[in-house]
Parts: structure tokens; C-alpha cells; sequence
């Protein structure tokens, strides 16, 4: 009787304990997620958003021909 008991108890001691350590692994990988997540819609996604609008903004105030013929020759030449 004492023996099963004992046996129950062990047994729910360690059940505990993996799942406190699953749990804390869990919650680790979870953390560093929305973390990442966070630096990267907070602090990158601006600077690539004000730097797309930038190339676009450039490209569209360069116009097509901005290459001279003399340049273009260069270019297409065999």
C-alpha cells in the first residue's frame, strides 16, 4: 500500500517537473518569437518602407532616357 503510494508520488513529482520544464521551453521559444517579430515590424519594416518609397521616388523623377547614344552604342555593341 505504502509502496504504491510512494509509487504515485514519483511518478507525479516527475510529471511535474517535465512539464515545468516543456512549459518553460515553450514559453522561451515564444518569447524570442515575439520578439523577433516585434523588432522586425517595429524597428526594419520602417527603414525598408521609407527606403522602397525613396527608389521609387527616384525612379520616377529619373525618367526613361537617361542614357546617352553615345552610351547606348557602348552597351549594344557585339
Amino acid at each position: 500500500m505504502i509502496g504504491a503510494l510512494l509509487t504515485f508520488f514519483a511518478v507525479g513529482l516527475v510529471t511535474l517537473l517535465v512539464a515545468g520544464i516543456v512549459l518553460s521551453i515553450v514559453g522561451t521559444v515564444f518569447s524570442i518569437t515575439i520578439g523577433l517579430a516585434s523588432f522586425l515590424l517595429f524597428k526594419i519594416a520602417p527603414i525598408l518602407l521609407i527606403g522602397w518609397i525613396v527608389v521609387k521616388v527616384v525612379q520616377r523623377s529619373g525618367g526613361t532616357g537617361s542614357l546617352s547614344d553615345a552610351d547606348r552604342k557602348w552597351l549594344e555593341r557585339d
